[in-house]
Formats: structure tokens, sequence, C-alpha cells
């Protein structure tokens, strides 16, 4: 060293900031990279994005490789910086050296080149990774020895590489990430994609017309009512059985029954059981995601959902469960959630009983406890824990109500007031 000059000694100096700044951004920039991002630009055989998945595919090596060469440009630079002081101030200059060398490494090698490369890792990336590629190669038996090291340290310790490095994503993420896309994804489809996520945390008794509401058709009745009923029918199908709704013995097509009718003569209770299709039943508690599934496979678009003893408990269609995902069709004849709630001149709604609590909580952001029953009547129900008279008051968690309709031992109408004036009131 004591015959290089102290030019040439700065120049190499500069030259070793500059390597160590190089592999600080790299590593930051590699890091920084979103993965899935970088796993499509791969598929699409975008050059930097291949080099690049392919070292964070071991990113034990990745980094084993940047510290190794980072912490010899780092020491070189520390033994040449001691002897430029020494030259300039003597002993002191070790000193010097010393504090001056920090803060130009902290400056210049660290700070600097990691934000750069935090605020483009794409760009730093995909650059730095070509002569990491190179190094890879040529410093293989140097990085494979501290490797196996520190993953013996590690292995000591509990845990293992290949473990650490599981990129997937959990229902709970992915539906952040659908919620960070912003402008990426029309809202529209964002609000598709996490009705999709969120099947799996819906029951068929969510979404089920109830008991008391399924069209249905005693069979034993007297033949000129089935025939009105029939005729008048608003359904598609129409649930066929036996003085008891739980004695079901068909689902029938109304469409196929208009067809029977032409032949008056051979119209009558046995031709309509004849025409009848088999009854799907479905296990209460069933996810939607499953029932979804199970409806593809059995090639079906009805069913009625029973409880362990057999009781049928509401029907639901493949219809119901669309309508989650993509919203409510024109054609649907079950009245929708905007015919239910009526927005009042001071800011109140009235509200049916009937209304499902959790198109309530989805449509207006409201909170409403939704692990009991399934409808704002039942709710509050539930709450009083006895059938109440016409105007009532009562509040459940935030929301003060009052019973303005109650009839068949059902409440009917609710008004629900203002947030506004709650919170005054």
């Amino acid at each position: 060293m004591d015959d290089i000059s102290t030019g040439v000694l700065f120049s190499l100096l500069v030259l070793l900031l500059v390597i160590s700044g190089y592999f600080s951004g790299s590593e930051t920039g590699m890091m920084s990279l979103n993965r899935y991002k970088l796993r499509h630009l791969a598929n699409q055989g975008h050059r930097g994005a291949k080099r690049v998945e392919k070292l964070l595919s071991r990113p034990d090596r990745l980094i084993g490789l940047i510290l190794i060469g980072n912490n010899l440009v780092n020491i070189l630079a520390s033994a040449i910086a001691t002897i430029i002081g020494m030259r300039l101030y003597g002993d002191f200059g070790v000193a010097i050296a010393t504090g001056a060398l920090t803060l130009v490494v902290l400056v210049f090698a660290e700070v600097t080149p990691k934000t750069l490369a935090a605020i483009y890792p794409e760009r730093v990336s995909y650059a730095s990774s070509i002569l990491l590629n190179i190094l890879m190669k040529l410093l293989y038996p140097l990085v494979w020895f501290v490797n196996g090291i520190t993953n013996t340290f590690l292995l000591i310790l509990g845990l293992k590489v290949d473990s650490m490095n599981d990129s997937k994503l959990s229902s709970e993420e992915l539906r952040t990430v659908v919620d960070e896309a912003g402008g990426l994804i029309p809202r529209r489809h964002q609000d598709m994609l996490i009705s999709i996520l969120d099947l799996e945390n819906v029951t068929v008794e969510d979404l089920m017309v109830p008991r008391s509401e399924i069209a249905a058709i005693n069979i034993n009745d007297d033949w000129k009512s089935i025939v009105r009923q029939l005729s008048h029918s608003a359904h598609g199908r129409i649930v066929l059985y036996r003085d008891t709704i739980d004695e079901v013995v068909g689902m029938l097509r109304v469409r196929e029954a208009y067809r029977l009718m032409m032949d008056k003569n051979n119209f009558s209770k046995e031709v309509l059981l004849r025409a009848a299709d088999e009854v799907y039943f479905i296990p209460e508690g069933t996810p939607l995601n499953i029932q979804l599934l199970k409806f593809q496979r059995n090639k079906e678009r009805i069913g009625l959902i029973v409880d362990e003893y057999g009781d049928i408990q509401g029907l639901i269609t493949l219809e119901d469960i669309l309508e989650e995902i993509v919203g409510e069709f024109t054609t649907s004849i079950a009245p929708t959630l905007a015919e239910e709630v009526t927005p009042q001149p001071d800011g109140s709604l009235i509200i049916e009983g009937s209304a499902n609590i959790r198109d309530l909580n989805k449509s207006l952001k409201w909170n409403l406890p939704t692990d009991g029953p399934r409808t704002l009547n039942g709710l509050i129900l539930e709450h009083l824990e006895d059938i109440p008279d016409a105007q009532v008051s009562v509040q459940i968690d935030r929301y003060q109500m009052e019973i303005i309709d109650v009839s068949e031992n059902m409440i009917k109408l609710v008004k629900v007031l203002p947030r506004q004036l709650q919170k005054t009131g």
C-alpha cells in the first residue's frame, strides 16, 4: 500500500463506495418487489423478471451473496480510509477516517441507494440481476458454505428456510389486495371479487326463501284449487307436497304444467306427480361456495334446505347465489332491498320486517348483528323476547327503532331513526 499514491487510494475508495451502494440498493430492490407482479411479468416472458425470480427462488443464497460482497467491500474501504487518514493526519487520522467513512457510507452507500431502490424496485432489480447472476456463479462455493452454516444454525432454532418462503395469500389478504387495487380494477369488478371471497362466510340459510314463503301446492287439495294456483303462479317451479310441506313429493316446472294443461282429457294429479322432478335437498349450514359447486356438479338449479331432523327450513336457487356475487337480477320475483326500504324526509327509514339483515348491513353500511336471526323482524323479536305492540321503541346496538305495524305475530314495518337524531336524542 505504501507504493500506491494517495490519489489512487481515493479513487479506489470511491469505487468501493459505489460497489457498496450497488449491493445495498440491490438488496432493498429485490426485497421490495411485488412478487405477484414479478411472477406475472416472468410468465409474460420479461427477461429481467425471469432473472430476478430465479434469484428470489432461494432468498437465503441471494442475501448471502449480497452480504458477502457488501461486507468485503466495506472492510476493504475501511482499510483504505484508515491508510489515507494516517497519511494525511498521522495517528489522529484513524479517528477522522472512521468518522468520515461512517458518515459517507451511511449517506452514499446505504440510505441513498436503498431509498432509490425502495422507490424504483423494478428498475434497480432488473438491472442489478445481470451482475448478481454472474457473481452467484463465481462465488457459489463461498455462498454455499456460508448458507450451510447459517441454515444449520436456523435448523437448531427450529426454523426451516423452505417453509419461510411461502408466498401464498389467505382469503383475507387477497381481499385486502382487491380493496387496494384502486383504479386498476373497476369498482364493480372489485365488489364482485369481494363477494366471491365472502361466499365461504355465508351459509344457505342466509339467502334462502323461508319455509313460510315457499311457493308450494298441496297435492291433496281440491283439483280446481290446484289448477287455479298453477294458473296464477308467478314462479318457474313449485313444490308439491302432501298435507304438510315436510312431506314433499316433487318439484314441478310450471312451464311443463302449462303444457300438460293443453291436454285437458289427460290432465290430473297423477299426471302432475309423474311430471314433477325429484327434489334436491341441501343440509342447513352449507357454505355458499360449497353449494355453488354442488349445484354445478349435480346439474341442479334449486334445492330445499333441511335441518338435522329432515324438516324443511327454506328454499334456495342457483340464481340466489349468483345474485350474491353480481347483484340482483331485474327478473327476480322476490322484493329487492330498495322495495323493502323507504327513505323519509326527516332522514329516517321505513323498513319491512322481512328485510334481510345481511342485505341491510351491506347496502346501508350498518353493523347489525348477523350471528342470530336473519331478518329484522327476527332480530327485534329476539331482543325483546316477546311479540311487541305497535309504537314500541327499541334500541339495538346504536340503532334506534320504532315498531310501526305488527300483524300475524310478525313485525311488518319498522322505522329506523337517522344517526343524527340518535346522537342528539
